[in-house]
């Protein structure tokens, strides 16, 4: 059995399969996912798992050098935006590296997620809770 914090296997699977650069989408339980593009759906109910809770454990195991958000959520989803970008600086403190946050409007988003090599859904019902992160290397 594995030893690390990440136990699901398919996105075990996907975050040990990104190359520098490659995007991996983590959205809420109401983001559209594109046809062609794997979905690993985690949602169970209402609120699980969270949307923060997939994030850090992602993040446990995935070394990130950019990622990407919805401009609405500044405005729309303010608690889950401050935890985020809580969660993103303590990774750049574990990680040694500036991790590079863009925003875009929500529409563009969308767009974005259908380059991603998965798309993880939450079982989050809250708005805007989607974030693209983008692999980097840890050399």
């Amino acid at each position: 059995m594995k030893k690390t914090t990440l136990l699901n296997a398919r996105l075990s699977h996907a975050v040990a399969t990104l190359g520098h650069t490659d995007s991996l989408t983590i959205c809420d339980a109401g983001l559209p996912i594109p046809d062609g593009v794997e979905r690993i759906d985690l949602a169970l109910t209402c609120g699980v798992p969270a949307f923060l809770t997939t994030v850090k454990t992602v993040l446990s195991e995935m070394f990130v050098e950019r990622a990407l958000i919805a401009e609405e959520i500044k405005q729309k989803n303010p608690q889950i935006h401050t935890a985020l970008l809580a969660c993103l600086q303590q990774l750049e403190a574990e990680q040694g590296n500036r991790i590079v946050l863009n925003y875009v409007p929500h529409q563009v988003f969308k767009q974005r997620t259908h380059d991603s090599k998965a798309i993880v859904r939450s079982g989050e019902c809250s708005p805007y809770a989607n974030v693209i992160l983008y692999a980097g290397v840890p050399f």
